[in-house]
This record gives C-alpha cells, sequence and structure tokens, in this order.
C-alpha cells in the first residue's frame, strides 16, 4: 500500500502490530519512494522528502533522497525551500561530497529579497558548513553582518561563528563587523555577537588585544541590564536577560586577565552585578557565580576579591547541592589568592564534611586540607579526626596521610605531634601509609624524653586493639626498641604508674602471633621485637626460652624471609655477649621531611597546586672518589641525573632521616651538583635534610655534597641585594639576613623586577640547596610582575655554621608573548653568612 502523504504514512506505521511488520511497511514505502523520485515526479516530491524525512528520525537509510533536497531548495516556493533545507541538515553533513552542490544554492539564497529565505540558507550554513564551503561563503557572511535586518544580523553572526571554528586563520574579517554588533540594542544580536567574539578572542591574542578597547561599551551594555526596570520581553524570575548578562561577564572575565586598566574599567560595574543580584532564585546565583569568577581571573583590587569569595562563603549556606559544590570547587582554586579570607568561612567549610552528599564532603575535605597553619592545626586537626571516625573508607588513606602532614609540618610541639599521629593509627590504623608509618618511628626515635610515654600510649593501644594494622607494626617496633623502658618505670597512664614485666610484654606481643589479623609483615616485625626483647638485660632467662623457642619454629616456615630471619635470629643467641652488641638500640635514624606529594585527594597538605604537582625523589649521586676521564663522564650524568630529579616528576616519595657524619667528600661532589664549578677545597660536613617548600608538592633534595670551608665572619648587618639573574628585561636580586642568635639560618629575600615595558607573567621561581642545608620557601607574593612593580618571595635556609650558601635556580616566565627557561647556579653570597663553624 502507498501512502499519499506523511499523515497516512504515520498512522500506517503506528498502525503495525509487531516490529518486523513495521520494518516491512518502511521498505515497501521507501522503494515506492525511490520509484517515484525515478519517474522525476515534482509533485510528489515535497510529501516523499517528508515521509522520507520521517523514515529517516525512525532510523531507516534516507540517503538516497540527499539529491531531492536540492531540487526542493531550488523551487522558488518558500514551503518546498523550508523542506528541502531541513532534509539537507538533517540527510548531510560536512563530509558528505554532495555538499558542494549546495553552496551554489546556499550564496542564492543569502542574497534573497524574502528574509526568511536567508534566514533558512544562514541556518543551513552554521549547520553543515564544512572548512572549503566557509572559505568559500566567508564574504557572503561578512556581507550579511552589516544588514539592517536584526533577524538576518544574529543569523549570520552565528554563521561568522562557524567560520571562526573552520577557518581560525580568516577570523580578523569579522572583527570590525563584530565591534559595530556589539552596539546594537537587540538582544538576540547582542547575544551572538558577543558569543562570537568570545570565540575569535580565544582563538587569536592579537583579536583579544583588539577588543579590550571595547570593555567600556560591554560596561555600559551590562550596566543597562542592571538597572533596567522590569523587562516582559526578556525577563526571567525577575531578572532582566540572564543569558546576556552571562555572556558579557564571560567576556569581561577574558578581556580583563592580565589587563590592569580593562580590570579597574569593570571594577564598579562587577561590584554593582554582585551587590544588586537577587540570591535567592537560581538565576541570581548563576549570575553571581559568573561575576565571582570573573573577578577572580582579572586583575581586581582586594576588596572586589573579598567580597568574590565572601559570595562563595554564602553559597556555602544554601540548601541548593549543586551551589555548595562548585562554591567548594571554586574555593579550592582560589584559597592561594587570599587564604584569609577563605578561613573566614572555615566553620561553614567544616559543616560540609557532615554533609550527605559524597561529592560535597570529598571537595569540603580538600579545601580544610588547604586551610591548614600553625594558627588554626589544633582546631582543623580535632575537625578532620572526627571526620576519620565516621568517613568512608575511600576517604581515610587520604585523611591519615594528610593529618600526619599537617601535625610534621605546623605541630606546636612534639607532644602534640605524637599524640595525633597515635589517634590515627587508632581510628585508621589499615588505612595510613608506609611513609607515615616510618615517619612516626623516626619521630619517636628523635625523641628520648617522649620514648616512654609513647611506648605506653601504643602498649595499651595494642592490648585493646590488634585489628589495626599500622597501630600493630608501630607498636611492635617501639615496644621491641625501647620495651625496657616500660619494664624499668611502668606504664604512665593518667598520672598513675602501672608496673609491666618481661613476662607482660612478651606475651602481648606473641598475642599478635595467634591473632588472626598477623600478616607477613607483621610477623617480620614481631620476630625482631621478640628477638630484641630477649636481648635486654631486664629480660628474665625464662622469657629469653621463650623467644627462642618460637624463633626454633620458624626456623622451618614456609616463608623464606621469615626462616631466613628466624635462622639468623637464633644464631645470634649462642653468641654471647655479642648478641647484646649486636641487638642494642637502633641510632636514630636521619630526619627529614616526609613528602607524600599528591593523595587520594589530589591535594598536598597547605598547597593548592594538587593537580599538577611533581614528586621529587631523595636519591643519593654516588660519585667515586678517582680521578681520571671516568670522574668526569660519572660528574656529568650525575648532574643531568640531578636535573632530572630535582625538575622532573617521580613516584618515589622520600622518608626523613637524622644526621650522619660523612667520612670524606670531594670538590666533585659540589661541581657534580653545582655543574662544573669548581670551588674552593673540600670539607667534611654534617648533611641536614632538605625541607618541603610550602607552597609547592615539589621537595629540592640534590645530590650529597659538602660545603668548602670559610673564615668565620660576623653577620651580616647592613643588608646587601645581590643579583641572581638579569636577563629579557627580568631582573631577580636576593637579599640575605641573618641573626647573630640563630647561626646557620638565613633568610633571603628574592625581590623580581621587570626593566622593558612589557609585563613578565606566569612567573615560576625555584631552588635547589645541596643537601648538606635546609631550603624552605614562602608564596610568591604575584606571579605577574608588571612594569615598574617589585614581587616578593621569601626563602629560609638552614646550613651548617661555617658553610657557603649556595643555590640551584630555576626560573620560568613569559614575556611579550615569548617563554623562556632558564637555570642558574647562584654562589654569589660573601662568606660568613652562617656564623662560624
Amino acid at each position: 500500500m502507498v501512502y499519499h502523504n506523511l499523515k497516512a504514512l504515520i498512522k500506517g506505521i503506528r498502525s503495525c502490530k509487531t516490529v518486523a511488520d513495521e520494518r516491512a511497511l518502511i521498505q515497501q514505502e521507501s522503494a515506492a519512494i525511490r520509484a517515484s523520485f525515478r519517474e522525476e515526479d515534482s509533485f510528489q516530491r515535497h510529501n516523499n522528502i517528508a515521509k522520507l524525512l520521517y523514515i529517516h528520525m525512525l532510523g531507516s537509510p534516507a540517503h538516497f533522497g540527499q539529491i531531492e533536497c536540492l531540487k526542493l531548495v531550488a523551487s522558488p516556493r518558500f514551503s518546498d525551500k523550508r523542506l528541502g533545507y531541513l532534509g539537507i541538515m538533517l540527510l548531510l553533513d560536512e563530509n558528505q561530497e554532495v555538499l558542494t552542490l549546495v553552496t551554489n544554492s546556499l550564496k542564492n539564497d543569502m542574497n534573497h529579497s524574502n528574509m526568511y529565505a536567508v534566514g533558512l540558507a544562514l541556518c543551513t550554513f552554521a549547520n553543515i558548513a564544512s572548512e572549503e564551503m566557509s572559505r568559500d561563503l566567508a564574504n557572503e557572511i561578512e556581507k550579511l553582518l552589516g544588514s539592517s535586518n536584526t533577524y538576518i544580523r544574529k543569523k549570520a553572526a552565528l554563521c561568522a561563528l562557524r567560520v571562526v571554528k573552520k577557518v581560525p586563520d580568516i577570523a580578523d574579517h569579522f572583527t570590525a563587523k563584530a565591534k559595530n554588533l556589539l552596539t546594537d540594542r537587540n538582544h538576540g544580536v547582542l547575544l551572538t555577537a558577543i558569543t562570537l567574539v568570545t570565540e575569535m578572542c580565544q582563538i587569536d591574542s592579537a583579536i583579544l588585544d583588539e577588543f579590550r578597547t571595547a570593555v567600556p561599551l560591554l560596561v555600559r551594555n551590562l550596566k543597562s541590564l542592571v538597572t533596567t526596570g522590569y523587562s516582559p520581553e526578556h525577563d526571567v524570575s525577575g531578572i532582566t536577560d540572564p543569558f546576556l548578562q552571562v555572556k558579557i561577564l564571560r567576556l569581561l572575565r577574558m578581556l580583563g586577565k592580565g589587563d590592569e586598566q580593562a580590570s579597574e574599567t569593570m571594577n564598579d560595574i562587577l561590584a554593582q552585578v554582585a551587590t544588586n543580584t537577587d540570591s535567592s532564585k537560581n538565576v541570581g546565583n548563576s549570575i553571581l557565580y559568573e561575576t565571582v569568577l570573573t573577578v577572580l581571573e582579572i586583575e581586581a583590587d582586594t576588596g572586589l576579591r573579598v567580597m568574590a569569595i565572601n559570595i562563595l562563603g554564602k553559597f556555602l549556606s544554601n540548601k541548593d547541592n549543586n551551589i555548595r559544590y562548585v562554591a567548594l570547587n571554586t574555593l579550592n582554586k582560589v584559597v592561594s589568592m587570599d587564604t584569609n579570607a577563605v578561613q573566614r568561612h572555615r566553620n561553614i567549610i567544616l559543616d560540609c564534611l557532615r554533609d550527605g552528599d559524597i561529592s560535597i564532603r570529598r571537595r569540603a575535605l580538600e579545601l580544610s586540607y588547604a586551610l591548614v597553619n600553625e594558627q588554626n592545626v589544633r582546631i582543623l586537626i580535632r575537625e578532620l579526626l572526627a571526620f576519620l571516625e565516621v568517613a568512608d573508607d575511600e576517604f581515610k588513606l587520604g585523611l591519615t596521610t594528610q593529618i600526619s602532614l599537617a601535625a610534621e609540618r605546623f605541630a606546636p610541639n612534639k607532644r602534640w605531634h605524637i599524640d595525633t599521629v597515635l589517634r590515627v593509627l587508632k581510628l585508621a590504623g589499615n588505612f595510613v601509609r608506609e611513609e607515615i608509618l616510618s615517619a612516626f618511628i623516626r619521630l619517636v626515635a628523635h625523641t628520648p624524653e617522649l620514648q616512654a610515654y609513647t611506648a605506653s600510649k601504643l602498649y595499651l593501644a595494642l592490648k585493646a586493639d590488634i585489628s589495626q594494622e599500622s597501630l600493630t607494626l608501630a607498636a611492635t617496633w617501639i615496644l621491641g626498641e625501647y620495651g625496657d623502658i616500660l619494664v624499668q618505670g611502668g606504664i604512665q597512664d593518667d598520672e598513675k604508674i602501672i608496673p609491666v614485666t618481661d613476662k607482660d610484654l612478651v606475651d602481648l606481643i606473641l598475642s599478635i602471633l595467634d591473632s588472626p589479623y598477623a600478616n607477613y609483615l607483621i610477623r617480620q616485625f614481631v620476630l625482631a621485637a621478640l628477638t630484641k626483647i630477649a636481648a635486654r638485660p631486664t629480660t628474665s632467662v625464662p622469657e629469653q626460652d621463650r623467644v627462642a623457642e618460637v624463633l626454633a619454629k620458624y626456623t622451618t616456615s614456609p616463608e623464606l624471609e621469615l626462616q631466613q630471619r628466624a635462622v639468623e635470629f637464633a644464631s645470634l643467641f649462642t653468641l654471647g655477649d655479642t648478641r647484646m652488641a649486636v641487638l642494642e638500640q637502633m641510632p636514630p635514624p636521619e630526619l627529614k621531611a616526609t613528602v607524600m606529594g599528591v593523595v587520594s585527594e589530589r591535594k598536598p597538605v597547605g598547597s593548592t597546586k594538587g593537580q599538577d604537582a611533581d614528586l621529587l625523589g631523595d636519591d643519593t649521586i654516588q660519585t667515586p672518589v678517582n680521578g681520571g676521564s671516568s670522574q668526569a663522564v660519572v660528574n656529568t650524568q650525575s648532574n643531568q641525573d640531578l636535573l632530572a630529579e630535582i625538575f622532573g616528576s617521580s613516584s618515589s616519595t622520600p622518608t626523613p632521616a637524622a644526621p650522619v657524619p660523612q667520612r670524606k667528600a670531594a670538590v666533585d661532589d659540589i661541581m657534580g651538583l653545582f655543574g662544573a664549578s669548581g670551588i674552593s677545597s673540600p670539607a667534611p660536613q654534617t648533611p641536614f635534610p632538605s625541607a618541603v617548600p610550602p607552597t609547592t608538592p615539589s621537595v629540592f633534595t640534590p645530590a650529597q655534597a659538602t660545603s668548602p670551608p670559610t673564615a668565620p665572619a660576623a653577620p651580616q648587618q647592613r643588608l646587601t641585594s645581590y643579583p641572581a639573574y638579569d636577563k629579557n628585561d627580568l631582573r631577580i636580586t636576593l637579599t640575605p639576613q641573618t641573626s647573630a642568635a640563630k647561626p646557620g639560618i638565613v633568610m633571603i629575600l628574592a625581590r623580581f623586577q621587570v626593566n622593558g615595558g612589557e609585563a613578565a607573567t606566569g612567573l615560576s621561581f625555584q631552588a635547589a640547596v645541596p643537601k648538606s642545608q635546609t631550603l624552605q620557601m614562602l608564596p610568591m607574593s604575584n606571579p605577574t610582575i608588571n612594569p615598574g612593580a617589585i614581587e616578593t618571595q621569601q626563602m629560609r635556609v638552614a646550613a651548617p655554621p661555617g658553610s657557603n650558601v649556595r643555590l640551584r635556580l630555576r626560573i620560568a616566565y613569559s614575556i611579550g608573548g615569548q617563554s623562556y627557561q632558564e637555570q642558574v647556579d647562584f654562589s654569589g653570597f660573601p662568606p660568613g653568612l652562617t656564623g662560624s663553624s
């Protein structure tokens, strides 16, 4: 049965009872349509194309109607043109060869006397134009941008947007006409014009600079929208044309970024929008959010930035989860700009940790990490520990890491630090990284006055719960090393002394072996701890025999590592006094900063650059002591490896360690570190750890090097600046300051200024010191250095008294669109800054 019109076809398809019937009917009708096309039946062409488009919408093939759509477009009747262009948009795309035949029809209809026919051609072009068609019809589009008809201007602007995306190199052809469109009073034309300008500015920075002169015009347009009363034509929930307001704000954000003059022009209107927009409805919140983003992106004054952050803080009280989420997300990005302003909203951010939405909890947690500092560490860590008690398992690994790192960086005292980590081990001992556990053990080893306290706490915690792996490992290690302190002095519990015998100690540790939680690693720790306890003078002979029996049992263990350790430990029992010397307390390991880089929430403690953080290793480059050609080769390789380690990305996580004196060092060590700068004669020094710069997740820990001896000199009283870098119009000076009360501590103020007429943007200033020194860096005052302005960054170097302060600097910046990256070795400070050795 042949259906003569679309209505009959739809009725026939809907009356089909099965999919097979429907498919058969469509195939039958498609065949009839093809036969009609072959007969060149111009009277039925309109109906056939209408039916074919419906068949296409149902998912059946309809490509054979492409040429017939072109024939309809050529018809003088508007209804035929409308259906033909609809068919072209549905059946063709920019990769079809037939598209070349459409170009001439589009060109003709763009010059049609009927504006609606012109509109059809422009709509079709905006949907299917290829790169070749865009080049062919670009002049026609440019001409129509100047049309007196607002309907045509609006559609022509959208076509120009398609041309700009397909052929970016001719975007400048539309610059003049786009500027004229920005003065249009019609909201639709203005909306499309701003969309076009935004795309052009993203493509070409030269066009962006040219449109900065249009900022006053955009400000005037935005002001008229804000101050206009009720306008029924453009009103949305009581706000005049919020879509246009958002588009203008986004364009202002692009034009004001990095330009103080443009930013100053738009400051007042942004403040007006922020204060006059109704925040009780979602429409107003969308405008406020765009305003906040604009303020934070341009060179706005401090008061405006604080107001923007306060708006985000107000968003946190909103009942809508989406609004709270975007507020937290934005605060995470801007916390580095004004930490104090974000700190004012700390309480409500912490309230978000108890939100029912897991994504909001995650963003609030990430923001909480960035807010931790020396002043609020007690409050925030207490809140984070409370959250750790109820947190989902997916949060716990990141939480334990960040709490431990914050405690390490900002702990008011060691007692509080130890208590915090102990609490973490009790609450989430199965979610603690190995690096955190190692750092805790090093902390206890270096705090002899708190070893009895820590051992007491761990003894009681282990008796109460042996299900937490890290707690069990820490307790086993500490009790193995310092268990004799408990036997001699008893357990300190709430100012009471509870006596402990060697039998109690051995019983507790042996109970671990019998628990279902004992794994391969725990059993290794237990064997080592038992052997240590048995070697102490406070341990009785019966307990020593018990330990010997346990070791003998594990000498036949199927686990090779346990068997080997058991055999070795059992052999030690036959060595008499030698056993006591071998198993005495370990010396405190080397202290250094715990560097974790990026954890599960992708943000290091106290940093806002989690998304692109570098993790740097802490390996020592070994340099042969013999001279010769091989020495030079090794030094070159060592230097290259060092650069890769300092400025590259590594997944290794260095752990703290205590100063260990070196037997011998050579000047080649320094040459290997500072790039063949043969300076002075070698002298043994005591290495100190490299520290984490607080503003970046990177840690600079170059290879082991020694500093040349210098004659003692009085600390410099008068502050003098020393040039460290002067290239490409960028000048960097370093000003050291010392105090007689703190020998070995040098405060360095880095000053950055531009000598030319163009600003230096995106400045990244990184530094490394020899391993014998420790470096800490505060945030840079501003990564954009404007002409005439001076930006600063504070550094603190701790060096062995008598040594020279040496820095390796890495500087990256852009001036005038040209990017630079330089590496400089600086040793220009006078001798004696660090005091006498």
